[in-house]
């Protein structure tokens, strides 16, 4: 098995993507690194999901850490007071450039290289201070790459390394001239990607006019048996980023799975999830690359003989499962590949019986979901995530079940001369209806769930359905142009570089749907660089872990984990480091709750 750090990358990045929990390069991270290691062009087709960011971002960063060491082209002359970029990535659309943008940060993490993305629909102004501060990585929408270089705040002259990801896409959608007018600009010696699901004669062309000699790869795309989805049920909730552990908790509860697959992109996210799960009384287990093969199998064991009806996992760790009584699958994360998704889900479904497959999805994920419906050809269900008032029938349906099982089942004499004592003050209904009452306190609170309603935004697919593109016209009229290109484009023959400022066509100019806060939840900046610590009642005396803390608090006090900084339990307290502006709702929060069935005394540390 290959590992990045065989594949020739320096120890700080090695040590970056091993932090982000990746266990080993997929297929395309494999072929693609040396090759551009090797300072040599590429021509890559790949599908999405099967980690081209990686591949590609990781030698363009390790050759700009390097850059002593690499010949700098000469710029060209330029009067722009702002600095060259290094390295480009042009990409399609707004949502893939925040994706592309965001994972360049983490993989740069500990460097002095900075990222800045460009795309249509942010602050125009906010982008050119972030170049004037110095970039050293852009990801751009070539729209908007364009304007930036027309107002010269976008200096290419000295550019070492550009990536052209996902280049049929920005073809179809018109950015071919775009695309000319940028590589025009940027110097011949430059090291150029090119990354495509297809490769169309327009592909090739501009592999040939802009690229030197440049090595192909080809990752073909996994065959699907036919009917492998048939018996599985495909549900996904569209919830919001800040919102999922609670969301995912509700699913949890209402779906109330004998035996689960949950799984996670990255060991990390397995261990948080898995410690946060237990802490609500899961019984969960994790499953991960990073373990020993002998902690491994005892999971397993325990899953197979039942003694864990949970099983936290990537996808890496989960290759080869063949576990015959799991009734759900939940992507905790939805995967990138839609290859990725029909595995996952397979693992239900098994032996004749139905299975059912849930996904989380953040509304940027939207896209996914049409990629996924396309390869199994078949509908996902989104779904308006349950209530409070479902899961309190639920619970009481659960009860009547219970109850009815209980009473079939005899030998209450005892209880029952109980209940003839009470019945001659109190009615017999009103009696049992305590009984319940008090039984659903005891295990799901005092009935104030209503304050954690969940928002759920609306459900737009981000490209249209089926139906609606059989019913589209053909290509060829005017009245054919796509409808997420800018209106008011110039004709091919008029002058492009005197049109009139326009949003860029990659960000597709439609609202974003964005979920509401949560009563509590932190609104503007979070400044993380005044921090205070606070100390707990409860420590390793009463078995508190650090996962029961990080559910405490985002659960009652509606703050992402991300906020939250060093966590140490102790013999009888724990200390919990948090922003200086969150810390009295945190307090305020968990002076109202329990932390393993017990209430607990939350204050400032004075380093006592």
């Amino acid at each position: 098995m290959s590992t990045f750090a065989s594949l020739g990358l320096a120890p700080s990045l090695v040590s970056a993507v091993n932090a982000l929990g990746y266990e080993e390069p997929t297929p395309i991270q494999t072929e693609a690194i040396p090759v551009l290691l090797a300072g040599k062009d590429l021509v890559g087709q790949a599908g999405t999901g099967t980690g081209k960011t990686a591949a590609f971002a990781l030698p363009m960063l390790e050759r700009l850490l390097n850059q002593s060491k690499v010949k700098t082209p000469s710029p060209k002359a330029s009067t722009s007071r702002f600095p060259a970029v290094l390295g480009m990535v042009l990409v399609p659309t707004r949502e893939l450039a925040m994706q592309v943008a965001e994972a360049v940060q983490k993989y740069s993490k500990g460097t002095d290289l900075t990222v800045v993305p460009l795309y249509g629909g942010a602050p125009m102004d906010q982008q050119i201070r972030g170049l004037m501060r110095g970039a050293s990585v852009v990801v751009a929408t070539p729209g908007r790459a364009l304007d930036h270089m027309r107002r010269k705040t976008l200096d290419l002259s000295a550019l070492q390394v550009l990536v052209l990801d996902e280049a049929d896409e920005m073809l179809d959608m018109g950015f071919a001239e775009d695309l000319e007018a940028i590589l025009s600009e940027t110097p011949s010696t430059r090291q150029t990607a090119l990354f495509a699901a297809t490769m169309a004669p327009r592909i090739a062309t501009i592999a040939n006019k802009h690229l030197k000699q440049p090595e192909r790869i080809t990752i073909a795309r996994e065959k699907r048996p036919a009917g492998k989805v048939a018996r599985i049920r495909q549900v996904a909730y569209i919830v919001s980023k800040h919102q999922k552990m609670e969301a995912f908790g509700r699913v949890l509860e209402f779906e109330n799975p004998k035996s689960a697959i949950v799984f996670c992109r990255t060991r990390i996210e397995v261990d948080e999830l898995n410690d946060t799960l237990k802490a609500h009384g899961y019984g969960a287990q994790a499953l991960h690359g990073g373990m020993e093969q002998k902690q491994r199998d005892r999971v397993m064991t325990m899953f197979r003989n039942g003694k864990a009806d949970m099983l936290v996992a990537t996808d890496v760790a989960a290759r080869g499962l063949d576990i015959d009584h799991v009734s759900h699958v939940f992507n905790y994360d939805v995967p990138n590949a839609p290859e990725v998704y029909v595995h996952r889900i397979g693992r239900t479904g098994r032996m004749g019986r139905e299975g059912i497959a849930i996904s989380i999805v953040d509304p940027r994920e939207r896209r996914l979901l049409r990629m996924i419906e396309n390869l199994t050809k078949q509908p996902i269900e989104v779904a308006q995530l349950p209530t409070v008032q479902d899961l309190r029938a639920k619970r009481l349906e659960a009860t009547r079940t219970a109850l009815t099982d209980r009473i079939t089942a005899g030998d209450l004499d005892g209880v029952k001369t109980f209940v003839k004592s009470l019945a001659q003050d109190f009615d017999v209904v009103d009696i049992a209806a305590a009984a319940i009452a008090m039984l659903h306190e005891s295990a799901h609170g005092d009935g104030t769930e209503e304050e954690a309603e969940i928002q759920t935004p609306a459900y737009t697919p981000s490209y249209p359905s089926r139906d609606s593109r059989e019913s589209r016209p053909s290509r060829g009229g005017a009245s054919d142009r796509p409808a997420y290109r800018s209106e008011g484009r110039p004709e091919r023959g008029a002058d492009r570089g005197a049109r009139p400022e326009r949003a860029d066509r990659g960000d597709r100019e439609r609202p974003r749907e964005r979920a509401a806060k949560p009563a509590g939840a932190p609104t503007g900046d979070v400044d993380m660089s005044k921090t205070t610590v606070l100390r707990i009642g409860v420590g390793k005396k009463a078995a508190v872990r650090p996962g029961d803390l990080v559910g405490a608090i985002t659960g009652e006090a509606g703050i992402e984990s991300k906020y939250l900084g060093a966590i140490k339990v102790q013999h009888d307290h724990s200390l919990v480091q948090v922003p200086q502006q969150l810390a009295d709702r945190i307090i305020t929060a968990l002076k109202s709750t329990t932390i393993r069935g017990k209430s607990v005394e939350v204050r400032i540390d004075k380093g006592e």
